[in-house]
């Protein structure tokens, strides 16, 4: 059985920071590529950033030279780095495995003025 869990989320002021990490179990974490995808009331859900097994990595537009994604294949966690936040990056983050489809509960990020 695949569980994504996601943690790190929460209130910050816009310019903060914060990591989100996503632990998986149920994989063989090492071998998958993994994702952050987002979701703001009202909008679509859309990738964020994503990071293949080799450890290549892709981000949208926005998230360039701001947000990071890494990973820890000894600790099955992916992690998304975000700095100079801002209100538009608010939203519900998930994480997700590709291969199979498989989707966390996502964690809340709120970013204030």
């Amino acid at each position: 059985q695949v569980q994504l869990v996601e943690s790190g989320g929460g209130l910050v002021q816009a310019g903060g920071s914060l990591r989100l990490s996503c632990v998986g179990s149920g994989i063989i974490f090492s071998r998958s590529s993994m994702g952050w995808n987002r979701q703001a009331p009202g909008k679509q859900r859309e990738l964020v950033a994503s990071i293949t097994r080799g450890g290549s990595t892709i981000y949208e537009d926005s998230a360039k030279g701001r947000f990071t994604i890494s990973r820890d294949n000894a600790k099955n966690t992916v992690y998304l780095q975000m700095d100079s936040l801002k209100p538009e990056d608010t939203a519900v983050y998930y994480c997700r495995v590709f291969f199979g489809d498989y989707w966390g509960q996502g964690t809340q990020v709120t970013v204030s003025t």
